[in-house]
């Protein structure tokens, strides 16, 4: 069966008529009869009774029709929209990232879309969690990648995948042999941490509470980046995202547990200002990647 035998048929039943319905989708009285008869022999009945001049649904006939025509109503909705999205995208996307997404998903992402749509403009913005839900709430950003807010009731947050934090140390540090730490034995362990004020702190503090361990915070940092420089110079080690220590770094991840300290990362959008085409078609892409980096974390 294929689209034109449908779109014979619906014209055939509108009609009932095959001079009409032959001009309606321009093909030849003929070649509409012998399409006609090809559809029923497929479906093993006849769809029209003819009687002389005039032509009949059959009860068959009857019921095909409303299948048929929901079928060609979303085939056309959906050539709609792949005409829709082929005219060229242009403006800016204005996007919050936090440092963690910013060192590789983000601007994979923004190297992608600008390939495909050369002519949007990509405003990237690094900031913290917090940050973020405040521009976006304020109508300065579009979309958001960070973590899902304790009180932005007016953002809408789309997960997209849980990761865990891991310890990081110097390769001479005495825990660096390790494959796994429990909390506890993280009690007057020196530390460099975020702020109290950062989510991700709070979520440590709380497992680490959790655990009975009360750590020697030797400092405190706003960056991923700086405490890993830190970590890197003494004898201290930080918590942070398994993904936050670049890939050709001399540092050890240790993986937590009892508890793991589990966060979820997502796309954060306005509630009350629906997306743009360009924003769907960014995040999208985010979605996608973030995706195939978590299919290939999982199969190494």
């Amino acid at each position: 069966m294929e689209l034109r035998h449908l779109r014979y048929f619906i014209a055939l039943s509108g009609s009932l008529n095959f001079t009409r319905a032959a001009e309606r989708v321009h093909v030849t009285q003929s070649t509409l009869s012998h399409q006609i008869r090809q559809l029923e022999e497929e479906l093993g009945q006849p769809l029209f009774d003819r009687l002389g001049k005039r032509v009949m649904l059959t009860e068959a006939g009857e019921a095909f029709l409303a299948y048929a025509g929901r079928a060609l109503q979303e085939i056309d909705l959906g050539v709609g929209e792949l005409k829709t999205r082929s005219v060229s995208m242009s403006g800016i996307v204005r996007i919050g990232t936090t440092h963690t997404f910013n060192l590789e998903l983000i601007p994979d992402c923004v190297a992608r879309f600008l390939g495909r749509h050369p002519t949007v403009k990509v405003v990237v913005e690094e900031l913290h969690a917090d940050a973020i839900a405040a521009r976006l709430s304020a109508g300065e950003l579009d979309l958001g990648i960070a973590y899902k807010p304790a009180s932005q009731s007016e953002l809408r947050f789309e997960p997209l995948f849980n990761e865990q934090l891991v310890l990081v140390v110097a390769a001479d540090h005495p825990l660096a042999g390790r494959k796994r730490i429990r909390m506890i034995e993280l009690h007057h362990e020196r530390l460099i941490l975020l702020p109290g004020s950062f989510s991700t702190r709070q979520l440590i503090d709380e497992c680490l509470a959790a655990a009975g361990a009360q750590p020697n915070v030797i400092a405190e940092m706003n960056t991923n980046a700086a405490m890993l420089s830190v970590v890197d110079r003494v004898q201290a080690g930080t918590v942070v995202a398994a993904n936050a220590v670049p890939a050709d770094s001399s540092l050890v991840s240790i993986a937590l547990e009892s508890p793991t300290p589990i966060r979820t990362p997502g796309l954060l959008f306005s509630a009350s200002l629906p997306a743009g085409r360009t924003v769907k078609a960014f995040a999208a892409l985010v979605r996608r990647a973030a995706t195939r980096g978590q299919a290939v974390t999982a199969a190494a």
